[in-house]
């Protein structure tokens, strides 16, 4: 085990600028750093990507250079690329030394890609969603989306990079990100053999079983392109033996030692880690004190209760928004002494609009939430306000006010909504947290932990949280920032470029 000492963003340089300043560092993501538009006059205008991940990379480029690919994903970026001639160009508005590529594939192809397989299929499976009733069915819609959407674009991600790291004499360190580019490893590995690969994955990895309703030919080219990476990083040391098992059941030639978290395919071998993925906790404190925060936090304070609890989410079925309204259902049904005092703000942002079954959610949320206003509600007092929209700094304003904040997942890659507000919040507030989303693993000390799907257990937690002592919330509260500031991004990062590193070095991780 790594020990750190001192500001991990320091290290982070260190590491950048001394151990691997030789080396190319080439990043590959479905969505990239930036998004580009045309304006009224034909201009493109970019736009800086607001996920951590952006954030952390580009303090990297400021010592290392950095060629990111990611797909283009509008009509702006596919304009960029083509005025680019499909080569890297040099990003200030991200970083000193970062060059940016777009892959454009056609708009058949992406389709098939990202609409067909990637979200409906991969990401439903992954997220234990296919069961009634959102299985959906393996047509032959599905395996032209394979071989016609989901093979091509990882194959035109590989083709673009193998492409640009023969220019170099020394061989690039790849990273690449999430369930879009589970079969990049593969094709790179087979053209440049002695780089160094390392793939992440941002969301759950589930049990063997589940992909075994993959078809075998699908579910052997996922695995057998992840385990020619030297590094698979996940989120959360539990989900380390499953895909450990994932491997030993379907695939035949691998060796799998679930001591030491390898797997050992053809005298290739793949080490399989845990790194938590977390928040850029200095800029994320400088936002909260920006102006438009405040501005946010004016006119979200008379909305207020006594007590406020938030959520803020995407308004997807594994988030578990309805089984969060109906424990707060119980909660004022089983303590009319909170009626009129306790407030529930949600913040929720449309998600897959496009998806069918997101549609059906999405009114089932809004009518239950109708429901609950209209049994315990008055002309001067609602229980619930809804936001419905895409507004990250007002979601960031609500986190500064929560008295509880509520994450109930069914299940989740990491979830920073649960690291986000105890960083920003200003009431010692308390997070009711469930155990099955990845936060969980490092943030249970702190919160009050519940079983997602048990209603009563739910409602017990928020009432538990509300009627907390204050000397109790801000020692929970205090729990909670040490942790989230001790492993915030820099350290996510510099983790994985400090294995890396150790790989290179022919030393063991």
């Amino acid at each position: 085990m790594n020990v750190f000492v001192g500001n991990p963003n320091d290290k982070l340089i260190e590491l950048c600028s001394t151990l691997l300043n030789n080396k190319r560092l080439f990043m590959a993501s479905n969505r990239g750093p930036i998004e580009y538009r045309a304006n009224k006059d034909g201009r493109l205008q970019g736009q800086r990507g607001s996920g951590g991940v952006v954030t952390a990379l580009s303090s990297v480029s400021e010592y290392l250079e950095l060629t990111w690919f990611a797909s283009a994903m509008g009509e702006g970026d596919r304009l960029f690329a083509d005025n680019s001639h499909n080569e890297p160009v040099n990003i200030p508005l991200i970083g000193p030394k970062l060059f940016l590529q777009f892959i454009v594939s056609s708009r058949s192809v992406y389709h098939k890609y990202y609409n067909i397989f990637c979200n409906p299929l991969l990401w439903f499976l992954q997220h234990y969603m296919w069961n009634f009733p959102y299985t959906p069915n393996i047509d032959a819609k599905v395996y032209d989306a394979w071989q016609n959407g989901y093979v091509l674009v990882n194959k035109a991600f590989a083709d673009a990079m193998i492409k640009e790291a023969k220019k170099d004499s020394l061989p690039p360190i790849i990273l690449s990100h999430d369930y879009h580019l589970y079969l990049l490893g593969g094709y790179i590995r087979n053209q440049i053999p002695e780089a160094t690969l390392m793939h992440f994955n941002h969301i759950p990895w589930p049990a063997p079983s589940y992909w075994q309703l993959l078809p075998p030919h699908m579910r052997e080219a996922i695995l057998t392109g992840l385990c020619a990476n030297d590094i698979v990083g996940l989120q959360t040391m539990r989900d380390i033996p499953f895909f450990l098992y994932s491997c030993k059941e379907i695939l035949e030639n691998s060796e799998v030692d679930f001591t030491n978290h390898t797997i050992t395919i053809n005298n290739h071998t793949t080490k399989v880690k845990s790194y938590p993925i977390s928040v850029d906790v200095p800029n994320l404190k400088k936002l909260s004190q920006s102006p438009r925060i405040h501005d946010y936090i004016r006119k979200l304070s008379p909305l207020l209760g006594e007590k406020t609890i938030i959520r803020v989410d995407r308004t997807e079925p594994s988030k578990n928004i309805i089984r969060g309204f109906r424990a707060f259902d119980i909660l004022l049904n089983r303590y009319p002494e909170l009626i009129g005092k306790v407030k529930f703000l949600a913040f929720l942002v449309p998600s897959r609009t496009h998806i069918k079954q997101y549609q059906r959610y999405n009114q089932e949320v809004l009518e239950l939430i109708e429901m609950i206003n209209n049994k315990y509600g008055t002309d001067s007092w609602q229980p619930i306000k809804v936001f419905y929209e895409n507004n990250y700094l007002q979601a960031i304003a609500a986190m500064h006010l929560y008295d509880v904040l509520l994450v109930n997942a069914v299940i989740d890659g990491m979830n920073l909504v649960a690291k986000e507000g105890p960083i920003v919040n200003t009431r010692d507030g308390v997070l009711v947290l469930s155990e099955t989303v990845g936060a969980h693993e490092q943030l249970k000390s702190g919160a009050l932990s519940i079983t997602p799907v048990d209603m009563e257990i739910t409602a017990e937690m928020l009432h538990t949280a509300l009627t907390m002592s204050t000397e109790e919330r801000k020692r929970r509260s205090d729990i909670l920032k040490a942790s989230i500031k001790r492993e915030d991004l820099s350290d996510w990062l510099y983790k994985q470029l400090y294995d890396i590193n150790l790989l290179i070095n022919h030393q063991a991780i």
